[in-house]
């Protein structure tokens, strides 16, 4: 079973996925370095134990990320199988050799002096541009991902719950190392904007809304989406709960300037109209971004 995604060698697939391996991991690294370590917060993964070692023992942040990644990546692959390839090793590695040559060139003092909280929300945005970047080129950020799909092999927990808890312990080392209660506070902060920022990069921002229209004109609503909006959308057969009659729902996606226009004229012909609509994160498909734009994104 192939878990690995192989792209030509030099091909222009290969040559756009390690560039963003690269910037991604260069956007990450400087998020670290200006933002996050000046601050000793401890935003979970191997860079956070990392950050809590290198205040306590000295060591350097980057290097002592690798220590950590290498073994688990190996783990992971003997426990896993071939999940790992070499976009991912590419990732630590540039990640952790970016952190370390910055931080010789730049210094340790932050970029924004005396304000721990800006810092901890412009880190976070660094740090999940470099994470969405590398995730968007096929490859993993490695190291306590691997423990919480380990983890989760042998216990069948939830892998998302799994990781959560496993970057919780490790903002908890922190709060010890420290003995500095806003540290895990900003470190939360961190993860949090981390997270939405990743899920922005892979799927993008989008002002689509989709739409869920119960009404007796539904004729009239079809003409006006397929003639005049030029969109489409499905007919569902449905039954009122209430009156027990036969209804016909539409499903049908549209932008934000189109939705208004939608919901003028269903008020006109039907104020008693049921409309629902729903913000979408991404639509794929005919009048939209098609899937082969997204697979190949």
């Amino acid at each position: 079973m192939a878990f690995i995604q192989k792209d030509k060698l030099f091909s222009l697939r290969w040559i756009r996925n390690y560039s963003m391996i690269l910037i991604g991991a260069f956007i990450m690294a400087s998020g670290f370095v200006l933002f996050i370590t000046p601050y000793k917060i401890v935003p979970g993964g191997v860079y956070g134990i990392s950050i809590v070692l290198h205040y306590m023992l000295g060591t350097p942040v980057g290097a002592m990320a690798l220590v950590f990644d290498i073994p688990l990546t190996i783990i992971g692959i003997k426990v896993l199988g071939p999940r790992f390839g070499m976009k991912t090793v590419v990732g630590f590695f540039a990640t952790a050799i970016f952190m370390d040559t910055l931080t010789y060139f730049y210094g340790v003092e932050p970029l924004v002096v005396g304000d721990a909280l800006l810092s901890s929300i412009f880190g976070g945005l660094f740090i999940g541009v470099g994470l969405g970047l590398i995730f968007k080129a096929k490859a993993t950020s490695g190291g306590s991902d691997i423990v919480a799909m380990i983890i989760s092999k042998y216990t069948k927990m939830p892998l998302g719950q799994l990781m959560i808890i496993v970057d919780s312990l490790i903002v908890l080392v922190g709060l010890i190392a420290f003995k500095d209660w806003k540290i895990p506070l900003y470190s939360l902060i961190v993860i949090f904007i981390t997270g939405k920022v990743v899920d922005v990069i892979l799927e993008g921002m989008s002002y689509d809304k989709v739409l869920f229209i119960v009404s007796d004109k539904t004729q009239e609503i079809r003409d006006k989406i397929v003639n005049d909006l030029n969109r489409g959308g499905t007919l569902v057969n449905g039954e009122g709960m209430y009156s027990g009659k036969e209804k016909s729902v539409i499903f049908t996606a549209v932008n934000r300037r189109e939705m208004s226009m939608l919901q003028e004229f269903i008020h006109q012909i039907d104020p008693m109209a049921f409309v629902t609509v729903f913000n979408s994160n991404e639509i794929l498909g005919n009048g939209f971004k098609s899937l082969r734009e997204k697979v190949e994104d």
